[in-house]
Protein backbone atom coordinates (compact mmCIF):
# COMPACT_ATOMS: atom_id res chain seq x y z
CA UNK A 1 0.00 0.00 0.00
CA UNK A 2 1.29 3.41 -0.97
CA UNK A 3 0.60 5.99 1.71
CA UNK A 4 1.56 9.59 1.94
CA UNK A 5 4.31 10.31 4.48
CA UNK A 6 5.44 13.50 6.15
CA UNK A 7 8.23 13.99 3.63
CA UNK A 8 7.74 16.46 0.82
CA UNK A 9 8.78 14.27 -2.12
CA UNK A 10 5.64 12.04 -2.11
CA UNK A 11 3.48 15.10 -1.61
CA UNK A 12 5.06 16.87 -4.57
CA UNK A 13 4.75 13.73 -6.69
CA UNK A 14 0.99 13.53 -6.05
CA UNK A 15 0.57 17.20 -6.75
CA UNK A 16 2.32 16.94 -10.10
CA UNK A 17 0.08 14.01 -10.97
CA UNK A 18 -3.17 15.69 -10.04
CA UNK A 19 -2.60 19.39 -10.47
CA UNK A 20 0.00 19.78 -13.23
CA UNK A 21 -2.41 22.03 -15.15
CA UNK A 22 -3.51 24.13 -12.17
CA UNK A 23 -0.85 24.77 -9.54
CA UNK A 24 -1.49 28.44 -8.96
CA UNK A 25 -3.20 29.66 -5.83
CA UNK A 26 -6.60 31.24 -6.15
CA UNK A 27 -8.59 33.48 -3.88
CA UNK A 28 -10.90 30.62 -2.90
CA UNK A 29 -8.34 27.86 -2.37
CA UNK A 30 -4.72 26.76 -2.25
CA UNK A 31 -3.07 23.72 -3.73
CA UNK A 32 -2.22 20.55 -1.81
CA UNK A 33 1.48 21.49 -2.04
CA UNK A 34 1.16 24.82 -0.27
CA UNK A 35 -1.22 23.37 2.29
CA UNK A 36 1.11 20.48 3.11
CA UNK A 37 3.96 22.91 3.75
CA UNK A 38 1.76 25.04 5.97
CA UNK A 39 0.26 22.43 8.27
CA UNK A 40 2.13 20.03 10.55
CA UNK A 41 1.63 18.21 13.82
CA UNK A 42 0.79 20.98 16.25
CA UNK A 43 2.94 21.87 19.26
CA UNK A 44 -0.15 21.63 21.50
CA UNK A 45 -1.07 18.14 20.27
CA UNK A 46 -0.08 16.36 23.48
CA UNK A 47 -1.62 18.90 25.85
CA UNK A 48 -4.93 18.69 23.95
CA UNK A 49 -5.22 14.97 23.30
CA UNK A 50 -3.70 13.68 26.55
CA UNK A 51 -5.62 15.79 29.06
CA UNK A 52 -7.83 12.90 30.17
CA UNK A 53 -10.91 14.00 28.24
CA UNK A 54 -12.66 13.03 25.04
CA UNK A 55 -13.65 15.48 22.34
CA UNK A 56 -17.36 15.11 21.56
CA UNK A 57 -18.99 16.84 18.60
CA UNK A 58 -22.66 16.60 17.70
CA UNK A 59 -24.06 17.14 14.19
CA UNK A 60 -27.38 17.73 12.50
CA UNK A 61 -27.69 14.72 10.22
CA UNK A 62 -29.46 14.43 6.88
CA UNK A 63 -29.39 10.77 5.84
CA UNK A 64 -30.94 9.28 2.73
CA UNK A 65 -32.48 5.86 3.28
CA UNK A 66 -34.92 4.02 1.01
CA UNK A 67 -35.03 6.99 -1.35
CA UNK A 68 -36.12 9.53 1.26
CA UNK A 69 -34.25 12.08 3.36
CA UNK A 70 -34.22 11.30 7.10
CA UNK A 71 -33.20 13.81 9.75
CA UNK A 72 -31.29 12.74 12.81
CA UNK A 73 -28.13 13.24 14.83
CA UNK A 74 -24.54 12.16 14.36
CA UNK A 75 -21.85 12.26 17.04
CA UNK A 76 -18.07 11.98 16.72
CA UNK A 77 -16.19 11.00 19.89
CA UNK A 78 -12.40 11.27 19.60
CA UNK A 79 -10.26 10.06 22.51
CA UNK A 80 -6.72 8.74 23.05
CA UNK A 81 -6.24 5.34 24.68
CA UNK A 82 -3.54 2.81 25.52
CA UNK A 83 -3.95 -0.14 23.17
CA UNK A 84 -2.51 -3.65 22.98
CA UNK A 85 -1.47 -4.17 19.33
CA UNK A 86 -1.33 -7.98 19.54
CA UNK A 87 -4.64 -8.57 21.31
CA UNK A 88 -6.05 -5.52 19.51
CA UNK A 89 -8.04 -4.32 22.51
CA UNK A 90 -7.87 -1.40 24.91
CA UNK A 91 -5.27 -2.06 27.61
CA UNK A 92 -6.55 -2.42 31.16
CA UNK A 93 -3.17 -1.51 32.66
CA UNK A 94 -0.12 0.49 31.64
CA UNK A 95 2.81 -1.58 30.38
CA UNK A 96 5.61 -1.35 27.83
CA UNK A 97 3.58 -3.29 25.24
CA UNK A 98 0.93 -0.59 25.00
CA UNK A 99 0.83 1.84 22.12
CA UNK A 100 -1.02 5.15 21.96
CA UNK A 101 -4.00 5.28 19.62
CA UNK A 102 -6.62 7.83 18.64
CA UNK A 103 -10.04 6.22 18.73
CA UNK A 104 -13.03 7.56 16.86
CA UNK A 105 -16.46 6.36 17.85
CA UNK A 106 -18.89 7.77 15.30
CA UNK A 107 -22.64 7.30 15.66
CA UNK A 108 -25.63 8.03 13.44
CA UNK A 109 -29.24 7.83 14.56
CA UNK A 110 -32.29 8.48 12.39
CA UNK A 111 -35.86 7.28 11.90
CA UNK A 112 -37.18 5.47 8.84
CA UNK A 113 -40.97 5.62 9.06
CA UNK A 114 -42.01 3.69 12.15
CA UNK A 115 -38.63 2.23 13.03
CA UNK A 116 -35.23 3.65 14.03
CA UNK A 117 -31.68 3.12 12.79
CA UNK A 118 -28.67 3.21 15.11
CA UNK A 119 -25.20 2.93 13.56
CA UNK A 120 -21.82 3.02 15.29
CA UNK A 121 -18.29 2.58 13.97
CA UNK A 122 -15.11 2.45 16.10
CA UNK A 123 -11.72 3.08 14.48
CA UNK A 124 -8.45 2.57 16.37
CA UNK A 125 -5.50 4.38 14.76
CA UNK A 126 -1.88 4.44 16.06
CA UNK A 127 -0.61 7.94 16.75
CA UNK A 128 3.20 7.60 16.58
CA UNK A 129 3.41 5.13 13.67
CA UNK A 130 2.76 5.53 9.96
CA UNK A 131 0.57 2.47 9.39
CA UNK A 132 -3.01 1.38 8.92
CA UNK A 133 -5.49 1.42 11.76
CA UNK A 134 -5.23 -1.65 13.95
CA UNK A 135 -8.94 -2.37 14.19
CA UNK A 136 -12.34 -1.21 12.97
CA UNK A 137 -15.70 -2.42 14.21
CA UNK A 138 -19.10 -1.52 12.76
CA UNK A 139 -22.60 -2.28 14.01
CA UNK A 140 -26.07 -1.38 12.80
CA UNK A 141 -29.30 -1.97 14.65
CA UNK A 142 -32.81 -1.54 13.28
CA UNK A 143 -36.08 -3.40 13.70
CA UNK A 144 -35.27 -5.89 10.94
CA UNK A 145 -32.14 -7.05 12.79
CA UNK A 146 -28.46 -6.51 13.56
CA UNK A 147 -25.35 -6.30 11.41
CA UNK A 148 -21.82 -6.47 12.84
CA UNK A 149 -18.49 -6.22 11.01
CA UNK A 150 -15.00 -6.26 12.47
CA UNK A 151 -11.69 -5.74 10.68
CA UNK A 152 -8.42 -6.70 12.37
CA UNK A 153 -5.07 -5.59 10.94
CA UNK A 154 -2.75 -8.59 11.01
CA UNK A 155 -0.74 -10.13 8.15
CA UNK A 156 -3.69 -9.18 5.96
CA UNK A 157 -6.93 -7.47 6.85
CA UNK A 158 -9.08 -10.09 8.58
CA UNK A 159 -12.80 -9.44 8.31
CA UNK A 160 -15.62 -11.06 10.29
CA UNK A 161 -19.13 -10.31 9.04
CA UNK A 162 -22.41 -11.14 10.77
CA UNK A 163 -25.85 -10.18 9.47
CA UNK A 164 -29.50 -11.23 9.51
CA UNK A 165 -29.56 -11.21 5.66
CA UNK A 166 -29.07 -14.60 4.01
CA UNK A 167 -26.69 -13.16 1.42
CA UNK A 168 -24.58 -11.58 4.19
CA UNK A 169 -24.82 -14.36 6.76
CA UNK A 170 -21.86 -15.22 9.00
CA UNK A 171 -18.59 -15.23 7.08
CA UNK A 172 -14.89 -14.61 7.61
CA UNK A 173 -12.37 -13.64 4.95
CA UNK A 174 -9.17 -11.71 4.34
CA UNK A 175 -8.51 -8.81 2.00
CA UNK A 176 -5.34 -7.08 0.86
CA UNK A 177 -4.23 -4.13 2.94
CA UNK A 178 -5.12 -0.73 1.55
CA UNK A 179 -6.01 2.69 2.88
CA UNK A 180 -9.18 2.60 4.96
CA UNK A 181 -11.60 5.48 4.53
CA UNK A 182 -12.61 5.22 8.19
CA UNK A 183 -9.02 5.83 9.34
CA UNK A 184 -8.67 9.03 7.30
CA UNK A 185 -10.91 10.86 9.77
CA UNK A 186 -8.39 10.07 12.51
CA UNK A 187 -5.44 10.97 10.30
CA UNK A 188 -6.99 14.36 9.64
CA UNK A 189 -7.06 15.00 13.40
CA UNK A 190 -3.54 13.67 14.04
CA UNK A 191 -1.75 15.47 11.23
CA UNK A 192 -3.52 16.75 8.10
CA UNK A 193 -0.17 17.02 6.31
CA UNK A 194 0.01 13.22 6.24
CA UNK A 195 -3.35 12.75 4.55
CA UNK A 196 -2.95 10.75 1.32
CA UNK A 197 -3.78 12.49 -1.95
CA UNK A 198 -3.73 11.37 -5.56
CA UNK A 199 -5.30 8.42 -7.36
CA UNK A 200 -5.43 5.75 -4.67
CA UNK A 201 -6.95 2.40 -3.78
CA UNK A 202 -9.20 2.93 -0.75
CA UNK A 203 -11.56 0.66 1.16
CA UNK A 204 -14.71 2.82 1.58
CA UNK A 205 -16.27 3.38 4.97
CA UNK A 206 -18.04 0.47 6.58
CA UNK A 207 -21.12 2.68 6.91
CA UNK A 208 -21.32 3.11 3.15
CA UNK A 209 -20.41 -0.46 2.22
CA UNK A 210 -23.02 -2.01 4.47
CA UNK A 211 -25.89 0.40 3.91
CA UNK A 212 -25.42 -0.05 0.15
CA UNK A 213 -24.57 -3.77 0.27
CA UNK A 214 -21.24 -3.29 -1.54
CA UNK A 215 -18.37 -5.75 -1.51
CA UNK A 216 -15.76 -5.01 1.13
CA UNK A 217 -12.69 -4.31 -0.97
CA UNK A 218 -10.61 -1.41 -2.26
CA UNK A 219 -11.97 0.89 -4.96
CA UNK A 220 -10.07 3.52 -6.95
CA UNK A 221 -10.54 7.04 -5.61
CA UNK A 222 -9.31 10.46 -6.72
CA UNK A 223 -8.36 12.31 -3.55
CA UNK A 224 -7.61 16.00 -3.02
CA UNK A 225 -6.87 18.25 -0.06
CA UNK A 226 -7.42 21.99 -0.29
CA UNK A 227 -7.79 25.03 1.92
CA UNK A 228 -10.94 27.03 1.23
CA UNK A 229 -12.31 29.91 3.27
CA UNK A 230 -10.40 28.98 6.44
CA UNK A 231 -11.33 25.28 6.18
CA UNK A 232 -9.52 22.14 5.12
CA UNK A 233 -11.56 20.41 2.43
CA UNK A 234 -10.73 16.76 1.90
CA UNK A 235 -12.50 15.10 -1.04
CA UNK A 236 -12.66 11.44 -2.06
CA UNK A 237 -14.18 10.75 -5.47
CA UNK A 238 -14.95 7.08 -6.28
CA UNK A 239 -15.84 6.95 -10.03
CA UNK A 240 -16.77 3.25 -9.97
CA UNK A 241 -19.19 3.80 -7.09
CA UNK A 242 -20.55 7.14 -8.36
CA UNK A 243 -19.81 8.51 -4.89
CA UNK A 244 -18.06 11.64 -3.62
CA UNK A 245 -17.29 12.24 0.05
CA UNK A 246 -16.22 15.73 1.17
CA UNK A 247 -15.02 16.37 4.74
CA UNK A 248 -14.64 19.97 5.90
CA UNK A 249 -12.53 20.71 8.98
CA UNK A 250 -11.24 23.85 10.65
CA UNK A 251 -7.78 24.68 9.30
CA UNK A 252 -6.43 25.49 12.76
CA UNK A 253 -5.48 22.99 15.45
CA UNK A 254 -7.16 20.80 16.66
CA UNK A 255 -8.77 20.60 13.17
CA UNK A 256 -12.31 19.96 14.42
CA UNK A 257 -14.56 18.50 11.73
CA UNK A 258 -17.23 21.06 10.86
CA UNK A 259 -19.30 19.11 8.33
CA UNK A 260 -19.33 16.44 5.67
CA UNK A 261 -21.27 15.73 2.49
CA UNK A 262 -21.69 12.43 0.69
CA UNK A 263 -23.14 12.46 -2.83
CA UNK A 264 -23.95 9.17 -4.54
CA UNK A 265 -26.03 7.84 -7.41
CA UNK A 266 -28.41 4.90 -7.34
CA UNK A 267 -30.75 3.67 -10.06
CA UNK A 268 -30.04 6.77 -12.12
CA UNK A 269 -30.87 9.19 -9.30
CA UNK A 270 -28.50 11.33 -7.25
CA UNK A 271 -28.75 11.50 -3.46
CA UNK A 272 -26.96 13.44 -0.73
CA UNK A 273 -26.15 12.75 2.90
CA UNK A 274 -24.83 15.60 5.02
CA UNK A 275 -23.93 16.59 8.57
CA UNK A 276 -23.35 20.02 10.12
CA UNK A 277 -21.74 20.68 13.48
CA UNK A 278 -23.95 21.65 16.40
CA UNK A 279 -21.55 21.73 19.35
CA UNK A 280 -18.13 20.52 20.50
CA UNK A 281 -17.28 19.84 24.14
CA UNK A 282 -14.42 18.21 26.02
CA UNK A 283 -15.55 15.73 28.66
CA UNK A 284 -14.47 12.64 30.57
CA UNK A 285 -17.88 11.29 29.59
CA UNK A 286 -17.24 7.86 31.16
CA UNK A 287 -17.52 9.53 34.57
CA UNK A 288 -20.78 11.32 33.68
CA UNK A 289 -23.06 8.36 34.39
CA UNK A 290 -25.39 10.15 36.81
CA UNK A 291 -28.44 12.25 36.03
CA UNK A 292 -26.22 15.36 35.97
CA UNK A 293 -24.75 14.06 32.75
CA UNK A 294 -28.07 14.64 31.01
CA UNK A 295 -27.25 18.34 30.96
CA UNK A 296 -24.30 17.59 28.69
CA UNK A 297 -26.61 15.82 26.24
CA UNK A 298 -28.80 18.91 26.15
CA UNK A 299 -25.71 21.06 25.55
CA UNK A 300 -24.86 18.87 22.57
CA UNK A 301 -28.41 19.09 21.22
CA UNK A 302 -29.06 15.38 21.79
CA UNK A 303 -32.38 13.97 22.96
Amino acid sequence: MKRMTATYFPILFSILFLFCTNTKQTKKGTTTESLAKKIGKHEKFNSYWYQGKAEITSYELSQNRYGEIRTGRAVNIFVTEDFLPEKQVKADYKNDKNISILKLNTTRKFITGIYPYSIMTSTFTPIPMNQNSIKISYSSQEWCGNTFVQLNNRENFEVNFHSYFESNADKSFTIQKNILENELWNQLRINPKDLPVGTLNIIPSFEYLNLHHKEIKAYTAKVTLQEKENYLVYTLNYPELNRVLTIKAENNFPFIIDSWDEIFSKNGRQYKNSAKKIKTILSAYWSEKGDKGIALRKELGLK
